[in-house]
Order: C-alpha cells, then structure tokens, then sequence
C-alpha cells in the first residue's frame, strides 16, 4: 500500500472523467431547478428518482437515473465536492477508465441494494420505510472506500482542520452509515452499503496500471481473462474424462495404454529407456 504524505489544503485538478461526472451532474441539478420552476420538478423526481416499488412495477431506467436527481442544494453541493476532491485523487494515480468505472459501479451497486432489501422486505413481510433514492452519495462512499483500500496512509483533512488517514475516515463513515441502518433511513444507508461493496468488487477485478499512463486492460479484459480460464480448464477436464474412457476401453481389449495429464499417451519404451537414463 502507498504511503504518501497529507494532502494540502487546496483545489485538486478539475479535468479528465472528473470534470465530465461533476458537469453532468451540476447540468442535471441545475435543469430539474429549472424545471421546478415550471412546476415539473415533483413530477421529474418522481419519475427519475429510484423508489424500489416502482422499479419492481416496471420503472426499469431508474437505478440508471436516480445519480442525477438532486433536489437539495447543500447536498449537492457536498456531494459534489466530495466528487471532486476524491474522484481527482483517484484518477491522477489510476487513470480516467476507473474513475469512470469506479463511479458505474457504485452507483449500479447502490441502486442494486436498495432493490435488493425492498424485495425481500416484500417477500418475508417485514415493515421497511420507503424513501426515494437520489443523488451520487453511494459513487462518493464507493470512492471513499476505494481510496481507503487502494491509498490508506494518505492523510486527509477532517474539517479542514484535523488530519486523518484514508483507512481511518472510510472505517469511521462505514460505521456510521452500519448505525444508520437502525434508524429511519435504513433503505439509504443499505443501499450505501451496497455501493461500497459494488466499489470492492470492480477493485477487485479491475486490473491495476503502471505509472500514469492510461489503461488499456479494464475490466472486460479481466472477465475475458476469467472466461478463458474457465473454457480451458472444461476442455481439459473432457480430454481427460475421454482419456479414462479411452484406458478403459484398451483395457477390455487385453492391451494397457497410459494416458499424461493432458491426455497423450505414454510409450513404455520410451518410458523404460528415460528411466535407464535417470539411473544409470
């Protein structure tokens, strides 16, 4: 793990996948603030905003839409400096693909817990107060959390005053959003739960780069790599199987044939004749 030392007190870079999920982002708050004022707000939040019924009703696009719905000022305004701050940090050490990937796959993984725990509170009748999900939250803990694993001897400032690692600050946040799951927000704190989770897995498999050139092996080429892994072991698997089969047919036949590993067969001569070169 790196160790680096405390951050300083100013603004990181605004480029790269930074700049383009922040803009996006400050464009949608500010045309559903434009669109409140037409009275189409409500309507626009309803209908984007994830609410877990409705997306189980057949309101398919929503864990895709409910990241750009912000119908708060000051929480959009945290939420997006926190973007910036970690998003920044994370792409000048690994790069604008997983940044951009990092941030799918929280919001994916946050939209995904929410579903997750309002069906089975359908499914085993317990009661689960329901709130629309909106707003990046669930991408900055998943940052939060990666730069946590991936950076965690490097010093943030708390309040802009008192310094604290990365490590520390994910813990004390996860922690906190683990309590609110006994309080009224359960179905929020659950589902940021499950963005950090989602950001630990794409960590996972998404593979690491060298220096600061951009990366052109994502994620993809993990699960490719995986694939072929598999594909192969099965087709060993079958050689060897037919080459069981193959023995024991021989072998009915009054004749013994050996089969390696990878199903070639084995000639005794030769055998016998490396054998007298091993000992003798």
């Amino acid at each position: 793990m790196p160790r680096m030392g405390q951050l300083p007190l100013a603004f990181p870079d605004f480029s790269g996948a930074t700049r383009r999920l922040v803009l996006i982002n400050l464009a949608a708050f500010f045309a559903l603030l434009i669109l409140n004022l037409a009275h189409y707000g409500n309507a626009i939040v309803l209908h984007l905003a994830l609410t877990p019924t409705d997306f189980l009703s057949g309101r398919f696009w929503q864990p895709f839409t409910y990241s750009l719905v912000h119908p708060a000022l000051l929480n959009t305004l945290l939420e997006l400096l926190s973007l910036w701050f970690l998003a920044s940090f994370l792409e000048s050490h690994r790069g604008s693909r997983f940044v951009t990937g990092l941030y799918i796959w929280s919001v994916l993984g946050t939209a995904a817990a929410a579903i997750l725990l309002e069906f089975a509170a359908g499914r085993f009748g317990f009661d689960l107060p329901e709130a629309p999900l909106a707003g990046c939250m669930g991408a900055v803990f998943g940052m939060l959390i990666a730069i946590g694993v991936l950076f965690g001897d490097v010093q943030f400032l708390m309040f802009f005053v008192i310094g604290i690692k990365a490590k520390y600050l994910a813990a004390i946040y996860a922690l906190i959003t683990f309590a609110t799951l006994f309080g009224q927000n359960r179905l929020i704190a659950f589902a940021q739960i499950g963005g950090a989770l989602a950001a630990l897995l794409y960590i996972r498999l998404a593979p690491a780069r060298a220096g600061l050139q951009s990366s052109k092996r994502g994620i993809g080429f993990s699960f490719s790599e995986r694939w072929y892994a598999l594909r192969n072991n099965y087709y060993r698997w079958k050689r060897r199987r037919a080459g069981r089969k193959f023995e024991v047919y021989m072998k009915k036949q009054g004749r013994t044939v050996r089969l390696d590993s990878r199903g070639r067969q084995i000639d005794d001569d030769d055998d016998e004749h490396n054998n007298r070169g091993r000992w003798n």
